[in-house]
């Protein structure tokens, strides 16, 4: 089929027209990006992430509830390892769901496949955030807050209150940014995305013949390749023209990169990448496919770099402002960014940016002692250069 195509000029809204060399050799049709997210079988849509934006809204309830302090444990745990029907979320539609954020979390083929002992140690790290925040921050929520002791501080001016737990982590936002990698990060650019997924089977074959899955409109491989979409963009209006900032996870933070004059064009450069691949597929080109997987893993794991030095910097100008409150909700921002740093992905590599041993380095210098009320500006400073050099930015241009 690959050569029959090569051999016909194709006039269609994926290809551009037919050019030859001037030596006169044969015309090769060029696969264009597409306007938008849009690709039809027979006149219906295959593009189907149902079950992304639906852990996508579980994961934004949860968040929620992790503020409201009467809620307990329990509660907490029902809406992050979700049983279907059980009465965890307002939606009545999440309830019935049988989709979880847990079950998810560092769950990746390429990752965790073959690592289940470490996939269960940061499910675990999950769990004891949610645990935390249950027992001992929401128990003290009216308390001050000090060195050792969990409670409450106000930003400086009659800012917003930050509830912190004693070594003044805001569990709320570490759990939040931690899922943007676990979760968001991990199964993009670590499972869907992987030739592991997209190619299993007998994927490739079915895909070749147009074989769609029973009762679907999609190949299997459209499918995948749909539900790495859906983990950006699936809580859009309108995904097939995403606007960004939909939601509080992956979404927003490529927003906030996208804002920045210093990683300008990096959404668009997503997009089309995402769209190109989709496309490829449908013209069963898999090697144009894993170029723009490629150049998604690299610039969607800038987002998890970039945002951790730009709040570790953040929170170190707070610290010499002394204002404390300020300072803990940006460097707990911080701290779950650089968590997320173990799930990006280098890319033509099968690692990480940074390790689970370097990412857990990081944690635990800045959890010693009293955690953010003994870190230091040179600590800060340090972790930030670590992680911008390996990156290839500056810390400067993460500010």
């Amino acid at each position: 089929m690959k050569k029959l195509a090569l051999s016909l000029c194709v006039i269609a809204s994926l290809f551009t027209s037919c050019t030859s060399d001037d030596d006169g050799t044969a015309f090769v049709p060029q696969i264009e990006t597409p306007a938008t997210y849009s690709f039809e079988r027979n006149g219906e849509s295959t593009v189907d992430f149902n079950g992304q934006t639906t852990r996508i809204a579980m994961a934004q309830e949860l968040a929620s509830a992790l503020t409201t302090e009467t809620n307990t444990e329990a509660q907490l745990d029902g809406m992050f390892a979700h049983v279907e029907g059980d009465a965890d979320f307002s939606n009545a539609d999440l309830n019935a769901s049988n989709k979880s954020i847990r079950s998810k979390v560092a769950a990746s083929s390429d990752y965790f496949s073959s690592n289940a002992t470490l996939s269960a140690s940061i499910k675990n790290e999950f769990d004891g955030w949610i645990a935390d925040q249950a027992n001992n921050v929401f128990p003290n929520w009216s308390a001050t807050a000090s060195a050792g002791n969990a409670g409450q501080l106000q930003q400086a001016g009659g800012g917003s209150i930050r509830y912190i737990n004693g070594k003044g982590f805001e569990l709320n936002q570490i759990v939040s940014k931690g899922l943007i990698g676990g979760l968001m990060t991990d199964q993009i650019l670590n499972n869907y995305l992987s030739p592991a997924v997209l190619d299993a089977g007998s994927n490739v074959e079915n895909n070749d013949n147009d074989v769609v899955e029973e009762g679907k409109t999609y190949t299997t491989m459209e499918h995948k390749w749909d539900e790495a979409f859906g983990y950006l963009y699936g809580a859009e209006d309108d995904a097939s023209t995403p606007v960004l900032g939909a939601d509080s996870f992956l979404n927003n933070y490529l927003n906030r990169l996208e804002n920045d004059e210093d990683f300008a064009g990096i959404a668009q450069t997503v997009l089309n990448a995402f769209k190109l691949g989709r496309a490829a597929i449908v013209e069963k080109d898999y090697t144009l496919r894993d170029a723009q997987a490629e150049i998604i893993k690299e610039n969607l794991s800038k987002v998890s770099g970039v945002r951790a030095v730009h709040y570790l910097q953040a929170g170190k100008l707070k610290i010499e402002e002394n204002d404390m409150a300020s300072a803990f909700h940006q460097l707990s921002e911080g701290f779950g960014f650089i968590y997320s740093l173990q799930f990006t992905r280098q890319p033509n590599t099968a690692i990480p940016y940074f390790t689970n041993a370097e990412v857990n380095a990081y944690i635990a210098e800045l959890s010693q002692g009293n955690g953010f009320w003994d870190v230091t500006p040179e600590t800060l400073d340090t972790i930030s250069e670590e992680i911008a050099a390996r990156f290839n930015f500056t810390v400067e241009a993460a500010n």
